[in-house]
């Protein structure tokens, strides 16, 4: 278990009352901060979650957007009722779900062990399903909400398994909340980026793999660059957005392209 307790770690200043409320998980890292930065300039409320609360709190200086810092730990099933407690009571409603947050072990199947498998299914599929199923009260007394989960490229081209498969199921969890969730007038949809440079994506990868999966991405890529955070953020915000209004249950892929081709660029071998 454990010992990180969830909890609010700052209320950030501004007139959250007036604004649309949007929960970000995952938001101290490189997309994560992106997306929160993009729906602040869209006028919402930004509820950001995240395992890592100092860095949270230090991204949300000067958003000014009346929201909440939690720190909380999404591997744990209790963190996302507790979540919802913490908003509940701070905030008082939630318009938007934004399954950010994400986990890796860099192992092939030769290697993988049951821990690593569920590690990463903890966080990157049980965490947007137990959130999505939390926030339901809310969407109920509000008659509408919507959520954008973030998958990934790779749930069609293959690479790590375990991380594979977990993207994998968030389609097959988006399409089945939307049909479940739809009768709420909550829309589901999901964001599957390509290779995008963030510490995620660098972990324990050397300089040397970040380069040779860089010219990959670049060779299976039709447009001549590579994405960045700030495209997955723009396709998150009109996800959210009323533009999309009659757009539920779609897979956006944020790739330049890139998933018309089958070979992948993120299998680095740590057998």
């Amino acid at each position: 278990m454990s010992e990180l307790k969830t909890r609010v770690v700052k209320k950030v200043t501004g007139d959250g009352a007036a604004r649309p409320v949007a929960m970000v998980t995952g938001a101290a890292g490189g997309i994560g901060a992106a997306i929160v930065g993009r729906l602040v300039r869209a006028g919402m409320s930004v509820v950001m979650v995240d395992r890592d609360g100092a860095k949270a709190s230090e991204r949300a200086e000067g958003l000014a957007c009346g929201g909440l810092v939690i720190e909380a730990d999404l591997s744990e099933p209790s963190s996302a009722a507790e979540i919802m407690e913490l908003v509940g009571e701070a905030v008082g409603r939630l318009d938007h779900l934004v399954n950010n947050a994400g986990f890796n072990r860099l192992k092939t199947i030769r290697n993988l062990g049951s821990d690593d498998w569920d590690a990463v299914m903890a966080v990157n599929l049980r965490a947007p399903a137990l959130l999505a199923q939390q926030a339901i009260p809310f969407w109920e007394a509000q008659g509408a909400g919507a959520i954008v989960n973030i998958g990934s490229r790779v749930w069609q081209s293959g690479s790590i398994p375990a991380y594979t498969a977990s993207k994998a199921g968030i389609v097959g969890l988006t399409r089945s909340l939307a049909v479940e969730l739809g009768r709420l007038n909550v829309r589901v949809n999901a964001v599957a980026p390509s290779y995008v440079d963030t510490p995620f994506t660098r972990q324990t990868r050397t300089d040397a793999d970040i380069a040779g999966m860089q010219e990959q991405a670049l060779r299976i890529t039709p447009l001549p660059r590579l994405g960045t955070a700030v495209d997955v953020a723009n396709a998150v915000h009109f996800l959210l957005s009323d533009e999309a209004s009659f757009i539920t249950g779609e897979i956006l892929h944020v790739c330049g392209g890139a998933q018309l081709a089958a070979q992948s660029y993120a299998f680095v071998s740590r057998d």
